[in-house]
């Protein structure tokens, strides 16, 4: 437990950071999902669609720091890949 005034403001940063982090570490993973879902069902227009959505949203978690930005790149790239993939193929 913090004793100190600075370190019960430390703490309390923390507490709100780590929500915000959680918050949009879920929203990014629902983004994910929702390309695979688009898949699955074999909609490859529903697929471009969910992309074009999530890649603006995982460029702005880098920007809020949830994400780094070789992780995030990496992540549009496979995405992007499989869905480019999928609509050659449907």
């Amino acid at each position: 437990m913090a004793n100190h005034k600075s370190a019960m403001k430390r703490n309390r940063q923390n507490v709100v950071r780590r929500e915000r982090n959680r918050s949009n570490r879920s929203r990014l993973k629902t983004l994910y999902r929702r390309i695979d879902e688009a898949i699955v069902a074999n909609s490859p227009e529903q697929a471009r669609q969910a992309l074009q959505n999530a890649v603006p949203m995982i460029a702005k978690a880098v920007n809020q720091g949830v994400l780094h930005r070789n992780t995030a790149a990496r992540k549009i790239s496979r995405l992007t890949r499989r869905v480019n993939a999928f609509a050659q193929n449907s």
